[in-house]
């Protein structure tokens, strides 16, 4: 039997354009052979679609929309459609997350999911009912069980502590699969595809089933996902596994255990990279916006925001915007115009000292004799922030923030300032990451594509003469690792100090982490590459103590 992984990127809501995504590919499929095609997770309605669901017009036109679209691949082989479905039941929640087999221009049979994930960005719990049934295809003399995303990811023998007490796969083994299908819209993490491969592998092994793991790919809101489909014998080795970050029509052949296997680089600053771009284009064409504009500071951060909108979306649709104030060193100006060139993107200067110079004018009286702070500074970042946000008025730019993830962790960032912005490109990345994707972003290029210049300064806010960020922060080294015990590892200040970290420095990084929480609610949107970012799957309390 040969099934083709049908491996789209579909917009939320979008019906009849992810229809016809899913048509183009089933006609790629029945051109290849295939006897089956199978589409990710919501496919037709896109994932995740969140509070839409709760539009009963919205549900009703997607069953009509799969109706409509079985009628236009007929004559092809029979498809797997992931899509949202109406509970008629008096009782339960008022949906399926479903799938609906289409063959010969009707809705055939119907299957549905059975664990509903709750933790993270998932909140599927909100809206679905579970199914309670086992649900196998029995298709060209064999016998397909059929499962969808989370139901896959609760084997006991795989994970030290499961989340649900059933197994749904062990179920359909039991009811007689001898394929395990699992349509997708799980999403990227940096190094989850090798984990999730391993999964996989372990599940057909145990259970002598070949599985066929079916991914969404794109960018909706914070989520990227993958894609990364994948077909995996029954004894566990891998034999098919569809291009990364790139819609893709994947053909096994499960019979003769043969499919073409796409080259894949799991190194963490490519994977991160691809996530990034791939993540900002979709995020700018979903929105309907036609280009970007982004402050150019000289520094890193706004270095590598620079680079991926400009392998995102072209050099021609970028602009970067550079705003120099009394502070601003001639390097800073010289580095950011080196960056543009090498970019190819356009350039535009606004220098802020004379609107600084109004400000404290216009508030001297109320200051009267207080010496100047970090209100000043934050004046200064403010003006910036203004300046980009009237720029993405005029000319209808998405502006795009540059703060790293080590920054917003602790507040090193200036709410209503150079936290404005439409989505916030490298948010989930820590500084010290951003550097390594520089450096092996000049290294794939086989030329500084980011002036070495930039990766060799002293990181600064230039808010005041002499400024580098390490006069407020721990060197990004030490702080960085602390960020990352706590936030993904969730150790305490206690377990962080045993670990051979100063315990007053600890101490106040965490206390920065949990009084910085009011800026990051009012952040703009950024795009999740780690298993712990401060997105969706966020939900901290903003007023709290501990007693």
């Amino acid at each position: 039997m040969k099934i083709a992984l049908l491996q789209i990127n579909p917009t939320v809501g979008d019906l009849h354009g992810n229809a016809s995504l899913i048509a183009e590919a089933a006609g790629r499929a029945a051109d290849a052979g295939a006897d089956l095609g199978v589409t990710p997770e919501m496919a037709l309605l896109g994932y995740p679609a969140r509070d839409l669901l709760m539009d009963p017009d919205l549900i009703r036109r997607c069953r009509e929309e799969a109706i409509s679209l079985a009628g236009r691949i007929k004559g092809g082989p029979p498809v797997l459609v992931g899509m949202a479905e109406a509970n008629l039941e008096p009782e339960g929640r008022p949906l399926f997350n479903s799938a609906v087999l289409l063959n010969d221009g009707a809705i055939q049979q119907v299957f549905r999911k059975t664990l509903l994930p709750t933790y993270d960005v998932f909140d599927e719990d909100r809206y679905f009912e579970p199914s309670g049934q086992s649900q196998v295809l029995r298709l060209g003399g064999l016998t397909l069980g059929v499962s969808i995303c989370e139901d896959i990811w609760n084997d006991r023998d795989f994970w030290q502590r499961r989340r649900y007490h059933v197994d749904p796969i062990e179920s359909l083994v039991r009811e007689g699969a001898e394929v395990i299908i699992n349509m997708s819209a799980s999403p990227f993490t940096v190094g989850k595809q090798l984990h999730r491969e391993a999964m996989l592998g372990s599940i057909a092994q145990k259970h002598g089933v070949a599985v066929v793991y079916v991914n969404q790919v794109g960018g909706n809101d914070d989520l990227v996902f993958d894609g990364r489909s994948c077909a995996l014998s029954a004894s566990g080795s891998l034999i098919a596994r569809a291009a990364a970050f790139a819609e893709d029509v994947a053909v096994a052949d499960l019979t003769a255990t043969t499919g073409k296997i796409a080259q894949d680089d799991f190194s963490p600053q490519s994977e991160i990279w691809r996530a990034l771009v791939l993540g900002t284009r979709d995020y700018v064409r979903k929105c309907g916006f036609r280009g970007v504009l982004l402050g150019l500071s000289g520094g890193v951060d706004s270095s590598v925001t620079a680079a991926v909108a400009t392998e995102a979306l072209g050099p021609e649709n970028v602009l970067g915007v550079l705003m120099p104030s009394p502070f601003s060193s001639q390097g800073s100006i010289v580095d950011s115009l080196e960056l543009a060139r090498s970019l190819g993107i356009r350039t535009m200067t606004i220098p802020i000292t004379d609107i600084m110079e109004a400000f404290d004018q216009g508030l001297n009286p109320a200051f009267a004799s207080r010496p100047k702070d970090v209100t000043e500074e934050n004046i200064q970042a403010r003006i910036r922030g203004n300046l980009l946000m009237a720029l993405s008025n005029k000319f209808g730019l998405i502006l795009l923030t540059t703060g790293n993830k080590s920054e917003l962790s602790v507040g090193y960032c200036t709410i209503y300032g150079d936290m404005s912005g439409g989505l916030a490109v490298i948010s989930d990345v820590p500084k010290t990451m951003v550097y390594q994707i520089a450096r092996w972003l000049n290294a794939r290029s086989g030329r500084p594509v980011i002036p070495e210049a930039i990766l060799e300064k002293a990181p600064s806010a230039e808010l005041r003469f002499g400024q580098t960020d390490q006069d407020s922060l721990p060197p990004y080294t030490i702080l960085d690792e602390i960020l990352e015990r706590h936030l993904v590892g969730r150790q305490t200040e206690e377990e962080i100090a045993k670990a051979g970290f100063d315990r007053e420095m600890v101490s106040r990084v965490l206390g920065l982490v949990k009084a910085a929480e009011f800026k990051r609610r009012q952040a703009a949107p950024g795009i999740k590459v780690t298993d712990r970012a401060f997105g969706s799957g966020w939900r901290m309390p903003v007023a709290w103590r501990r007693g």
